[in-house]
């Protein structure tokens, strides 16, 4: 029998790269809210400008990465207008600005844009804006999510791929580690192993390539550009990626060197206890492996990031050691219909422990995830973050409820065949196989309590019909059942870290409300009674909310030129609270008139009268409504 470790310099050297990975992925790392959002713009959204503006400017609620398509003006005849990609505006990492071309027609402007979170998930929208007064437009803009393309669907199927890859590894891993190290030889387990690894790794790659097109929304064909590829690895989410290659690099070193430990020089099967500097390294490659997922998404972002982080590391290593423990678990106990070895009551009872320990750490970890990315009991219902989370909730109970079913089963498998089990133990007899669950191993194992069937061994229920055969059955298929609403776990888990946590989407959904329109503008028609001396005034109020508003008023002839006119007057009256009228004071700006200090008191329905003097003693008055909103909270 083979014993010892690989040479310590194995497990110093993984401790290096995890140390390494998490100075990489962790520094830097600030305050943010998961999945930005647009919290205003320059022009405002619906605004009506007088002239061409030099500038567009966005401002997110977080951090946001750009790219060459980040912002992208749109003339109404669809045509780019802005001749170099968005930067950030005056240093400030949440904002997008990109210069517009001179000589600017009038008409209607599209901005659509699309930008990446800190969380690594992109976002997209868009608005519109006019020079001079609006018009139709030919701008085409996507109305589909911004995860909604070919790239991004396969991106969403492969960090499911990935999950399960993490949770097979860690899972198997552990078991061997901890639980029965003489299952390390048997070669289910060599192949759920090898399946987790390999798993991982094509998932990793297939992300690292497909996460170009999938942050710009371009076609499957960018994933191979190499100038896509090449910022991808630069940012921080590809980073992430790349040190997930390398510590899966790491960890199919160790892999091998244990297969080799495993066997013999003449390739037999045999069992091999690995030793502590061996564990130790599979654990830090686990925990680096699990750092390149808290590091790149919502643990990244928020509050408490420093705190966020290593909880969702517990959070994901949690989730592996129970999920991919249990495939492992029944991998093993069905081996013995291809003459697998015995499994002893103390390996299942340490798997008892360790399953029992991970759902604690599950549930800890999972109420301060959803206490941070939830934010309310009403995000709950309301978001589709909170909707999603009961939905995980519902199958892990689920999973909770089939695992006290497989825990009766495996005592009833004791007493069905303990008493033949603990004789043959007394008598020094040979090792009882896997269906005794090694009844002499009960006492040996004590007391142990937990999910799924890691108790099997431990409560010895009263024999039930069909013998120990049967039972065993059911116990195989329980644990399957367990497996299985494992997989939907995981793929609700994959749903819930592509989804906007609820506590940024209520405050992306206040601060949108908070902004409200951030223009008003009103088109009222005027006739003064003389023959060329009719047309439309257009008053633009910006934002529109109590306090201090931007005025401009812009006049039109009747085939719809602009017209300079000798004067324009507005006064604005709040009739229910018998304010007003309050004057503008506008002033001729050449071409349009405007104030930019008007103040309004009071929220509500005002009316704006506007007088137009087309001439020395032509003029007349319109009245429109003008609604005004209160003060953001």
């Amino acid at each position: 029998m083979h014993t010892g470790s690989p040479p310590a310099r194995t497990p110093l050297a993984v401790l290096a790269l995890v140390a390494a990975v998490a100075a990489l992925l962790l520094g830097g790392a600030g305050p943010a809210s998961a999945h930005s959002g647009l919290t205003g713009s320059d022009p405002a959204d619906g605004s009506v400008l007088a002239s061409a503006p030099p500038y567009v400017t966005l401002t997110f609620t977080e951090t946001v990465g750009l790219s060459e398509d980040s912002v992208r003006v749109l003339s109404p005849d669809n045509e780019r207008v802005n001749p170099r990609p968005a930067q950030h505006a005056d240093g400030k990492a949440n904002t997008g600005r990109v210069q517009l071309a001179d000589g600017l027609a009038q008409g209607t402007y599209t901005v659509a844009w699309r930008v990446v979170s800190a969380d690594g998930h992109p976002i997209s929208g868009a608005f519109v804006f006019s020079v001079g007064r609006p018009s139709e437009t030919a701008a085409e803009v996507p109305d589909t999510a911004a995860g909604d393309t070919a790239a991004g669907r396969l991106h969403g199927v492969f960090r499911h791929v990935a999950y399960s890859g993490l949770a097979l590894l860690v899972g198997a891993a552990a078991f061997v580690l901890v639980c029965l190290p003489g299952a390390g030889a048997l070669r289910p387990v060599r192949r759920l192993l090898a399946a987790g690894w390999a798993a991982l790794a094509v998932s990793t790659a297939a992300l690292l390539l497909l996460r170009g097109p999938y942050e710009t929304g371009g076609p499957l064909t960018a994933a191979f550009d190499p100038a896509v590829l090449g910022r991808t690895v630069t940012a921080k989410a590809g980073g992430a990626l790349v040190v997930r290659l390398l510590l899966l690099g790491a960890a199919a070193v160790l892999l091998r060197r244990a297969a080799r430990r495993a066997a013999d020089p003449d390739g037999r099967e045999e069992e091999w206890s690995p030793g502590r500097r061996v564990r130790w390294a599979a654990a830090g490659l686990a925990a680096g492996l699990a750092l390149t997922w808290a590091a790149a998404e919502h643990a990244a972002a928020g509050i408490q990031v420093p705190l966020a982080v290593p909880a969702s590391v517990l959070h994901l290593l949690a989730m592996g050691v129970w999920l991919g423990g249990l495939v492992t678990l029944a991998a093993v106990l069905g081996s013995r219909r291809a003459g697998g070895p015995s499994v002893p009551a103390s390996a299942v009872g340490r798997f008892s422990a360790l399953a029992s320990a991970a759902v604690a750490v599950l549930a800890a970890t999972g109420l301060y995830q959803s206490w941070r990315q939830v934010g309310s009991w009403e995000a709950l219902t309301t978001t589709s973050f909170g909707r999603t989370l009961l939905v995980k909730t519902a199958a892990v109970i689920l999973m909770l409820w089939a695992a006290s079913f497989s825990r009766r089963l495996a005592g009833r498998v004791l007493a069905a065949v303990g008493t033949a089990g603990t004789t043959g133990a007394d008598a020094g007899a040979e090792p009882v196989r896997e269906p005794a669950l090694a009844g002499a191993g009960k006492a040996a194992a004590g007391p142990a309590h937990g999910p799924g069937a890691a108790a099997a061994g431990v409560e010895a229920d009263p024999p039930a019909p069909g013998g120990a055969d049967g039972q065993r059955r059911h116990l195989r298929r329980t644990v399957a059942a367990e497996a299985a609403l494992g997989v939907l776990v995981l793929t609700v888990t994959t749903v819930l870290t592509g989804t906007q946590p609820g506590r940024a989407a209520v405050k992306s959904a206040e601060a949108a409300a908070a902004r409200g329109p951030q223009v008003r503008v009103v088109t009222v028609p005027f006739d003064t009674g003389t023959a060329g001396h009719r047309g439309t005034v257009q008053i633009t109020l910006s934002p529109g909310r109590v306090g201090e508003n931007s005025v401009e008023a812009v006049v039109f002839t009747e085939d719809g030129g602009l017209a300079a006119v000798p004067e324009i007057r507005l006064n604005l009256t709040q009739t229910e609270l018998d304010i007003g009228p309050v004057d503008a004071k506008l002033t001729d700006r050449k071409g349009y008139w405007a104030a930019y200090d008007l103040r309004l008191p009071v929220p509500g329905e005002w009316t704006a009268a506007v007088t137009v003097r087309t001439g020395d003693i032509d003029q007349a008055t319109v009245r429109a409504p003008v609604p005004v909103t209160g003060r953001p909270k």
